[in-house]
């Protein structure tokens, strides 16, 4: 056993050591490494099944056995001193274990160190609201929002309390007052923790993600009475998150939860990772802010016009994935050929390269 988890925490030092984002891990076949999104098999022992049922066994904690053998799947956090910390998900394919692991850096980005916007710091200085991170897997949501809490617990004096399925990022009380629950670990279940958080005495509440109808209209439901709500949420651009939310709900709840998200809302942040010229990444960025003509194209229920308010509304802090992609490549941080890739629109980006741009209605105004 000893000479297993040896190799196996061989595995993941080399995989922090040489800048692996993700490991992927199953028997028969060799391990792979995710760098700068590209997926390498690295030179070691291929897993054998034994191997792998040990380092299951070992690394799965106690009180996740039980869900493991029911559920054929589970997530935690895993952390060793020599290489950092670990979310972890085990699952079976082929009626074997395998796991994807993904790297949580011990130290949290700074705002600039990961290229984000000036606004999103106005964001997470909101005294009240829903804020959303939103993107796909893998857009660094997770790295955003722990630099969005970092910012606010070392300026503002906070009582924050996460809620997390499980937790990344480990905060040090700073200026703020900091308690992270895991689900499973200290509490049974985001509803359970849900249910009673509000009798905590929090200023503001991360979770970890928005699930489910039950979750969000407990995110409202602490937003009306005061609070500041972050979570993440899985869509592809800022204004296509308010359709998502509206599908967690039955047809004839959602006129009620759309006038409610619509007083409710703060700002949606939406990022894709894309390669920077010097090998690295940075996110493009889309931003909506609920602002008075946001908020009411929510309540008249006019969604489809909702990214041409973003488009236009620069003046409130709002931007375009286009804009952004624009921005960057103007500034030299990656060239046309990943702004295209990533573009929302890649006719109308290739047309702001040749300096044509086209207001919502289509004319060129410039």
């Amino acid at each position: 056993m000893v000479f297993i988890m040896e190799l196996f925490h061989k595995i993941l030092k080399t995989a922090v050591d040489g800048g692996a984002s993700d490991i992927h891990i199953k028997v028969g076949t060799p391990v792979v490494f995710r760098i700068s999104r590209e997926l390498i098999s690295i030179d070691c022992p291929v897993p054998t099944l034994d191997w792998m049922n040990n380092v299951v066994d070992k690394i799965t904690p106690s009180h996740m056995k039980k869900r493991l053998e029911d559920d054929r799947e589970v997530d935690f956090s895993y952390n060793i001193p020599e290489a950092g910390r670990f979310r972890t998900n085990i699952f079976q394919q082929r009626g074997t274990w395998a796991m994807a692991m993904r790297h949580v850096k011990n130290r949290i980005a700074t705002f600039e160190e990961l290229g984000l916007l000036e606004q999103i710091k106005t964001i997470a200085e909101s005294p009240r609201g829903i804020v959303l991170v939103a993107g796909s897997t893998g857009s660094g949501k997770s790295t955003t929002l722990a630099a969005m809490i970092e910012h606010i617990n070392s300026n503002f004096k906070k009582h924050i309390v996460t809620l997390e399925d499980p937790i990344e990022f480990v905060f040090e009380d700073n200026q703020s007052v900091i308690e992270q629950r895991e689900v499973g670990l200290d509490t049974a279940s985001f509803h359970g923790a849900l249910k009673h958080v509000l009798r905590q005495d929090p200023d503001i509440i991360m979770l970890g993600e928005m699930r489910d109808a039950a979750t969000f209209t407990a995110a409202m439901s602490a937003a009306d009475t005061g609070h500041l709500v972050f979570s993440t949420l899985h869509t592809t651009t800022a204004s296509q998150s308010i359709t998502r939310i509206l599908d967690f709900f039955k047809a004839d709840e959602r006129e009620q939860i759309r006038r409610q998200l619509a007083g409710t809302l703060r700002g949606v942040i939406c990022q894709r990772m894309v390669p920077t010229v010097d090998g690295k990444m940075t996110p493009a960025l889309e931003i909506m802010i609920n602002s008075p003509v946001v908020r009411k194209m929510i309540e008249e229920n006019r969604l489809d016009k909702l990214s041409a308010a973003v488009e236009t509304g620069a003046d409130d802090g709002m931007i375009t994935f286009n804009q952004c992609l624009f921005n960057l490549v103007k500034a030299g941080r990656i060239t046309q050929k990943e702004a295209m890739a990533k573009a929302s629109n890649p006719q109308a980006l290739e047309m702001n390269f040749k300096g044509i741009f086209l207001n919502e209605g289509g004319r060129i105004v410039g």
